[in-house]
């Protein structure tokens, strides 16, 4: 059967990225599927990268030797127990809850004053940037937020850095902002969660998936005051993509409207089919909090569940790509 090519669009969500862990997984075992671009902003773009690193080193399987070490390195940094969660790792402990009350009044500068960030240990040990920077068979796009204008800004391959990546992942109550060429950064989910035209403008596939962590809807109302802070949180965090996605729905059926335009835009976007992976109903059940929640067990489930959904998506849908959009973007925005 020939092979298929894609584009790839990872949404952040912190420990919820382990949930893409194991879509990319899934998706790197199927030789039928061959990426070209990858785009993501926190999570999403730590994932994206140590896949186009450990691919650049080793092709498929190094992908996803990288993506295991990885993950598993950020799991060895939980505190024995995993302490700050509930047995089930969905919601905050008295720990994590204390934590979260004092970054509404205490600076990141003075929650940690050393700027001490186990990130940047883990990406510093396993990911050695000049190797897929020079000649990456991947595209690679990273969003971080510019904060003196509130924009995204896109690193593409040969930007890519560590402290790109940090900055792609800086949580504005935990983090101190990171500082690329005189201008601070904060987290790239602000303002592109995650970034989707640079996949239409820089790459060629006809066929882009989104991997999304945020569920699109919340099936309650939130009541309390905690509820209410960490809904408004994933609305901000969910408002850039859906943003972005509508006025590609708009430009998509502007481009199908005016079948004798020959403008390259045009032409891609006529021939641009859309996907999408996602677990609306299990992250429906997951408290916003479960982000920072790196316990062995609750990783393990998240990545089960991906590589799942991602062996669902494949039996329904591989026979889609390249001839038509298996996300409705026009049910979506109705």
């Amino acid at each position: 059967m020939p092979e298929k090519r894609i584009t790839l669009a990872l949404q952040g969500g912190g420990s919820h990225g382990a949930f893409t862990w194991g879509v990319l997984e899934r998706l790197l075992e199927d030789e039928r599927i061959v990426i070209e671009g990858i785009s993501g902003s926190s999570a999403g773009a730590i994932n994206a990268t140590v896949l186009a690193h450990g691919f650049a080193a080793g092709g498929r399987d190094g992908g996803i030797r990288a993506l295991e070490d990885f993950w598993q390195r950020m799991v060895s940094t939980t505190p024995p127990g995993g302490w700050t969660f509930d047995p089930a790792g969905r919601k905050a402990g008295p720990t994590m809850d204390a934590l979260m009350f004092l970054s509404r009044f205490l600076t990141p500068g003075q929650m940690n004053p050393f700027n001490l960030n186990l990130l940047r240990d883990v990406l510093a040990a396993q990911v050695d940037f000049s190797v897929f920077r020079e000649d990456s068979p991947i595209k690679l796009f990273v969003a971080a937020t510019q904060i003196a204008t509130g924009r995204a800004r896109i690193f593409a391959t040969p930007e890519v850095s560590l402290d790109v990546l940090l900055a792609s992942a800086c949580l504005p109550s935990f983090n101190q902002p990171v500082v690329i060429d005189n201008e601070a950064y904060w987290d790239g989910g602000l303002t592109a969660n995650p970034p989707l035209r640079p996949l239409i403008y820089h790459c060629d596939a006809p066929d882009m998936l989104i991997v999304a962590v945020n569920p699109r809807r919340r099936q309650d109302a939130p009541t309390t005051a905690d509820e209410i802070r960490q809904r408004l949180t994933e609305i901000s965090f969910n408002a850039a993509a859906a943003s972005e996605l509508e006025g590609i729905a708009l430009a998509k059926k502007e481009a199908e409207r005016d079948r004798w335009s020959l403008g390259r835009l045009d032409r891609r976007l006529r021939r641009l089919n859309l996907h999408m992976i996602d677990a609306e109903d299990y992250m429906n059940r997951l408290d916003v909090s479960s982000r920072l929640n790196t316990d062995s067990g609750f990783i393990a489930a998240l990545h089960k569940e991906g590589r799942e959904r991602a062996g669902v998506w494949l039996r329904r849908n591989f026979r889609h790509i390249g001839t038509r959009s298996s996300f409705e973007l026009t049910k979506h925005f109705a």
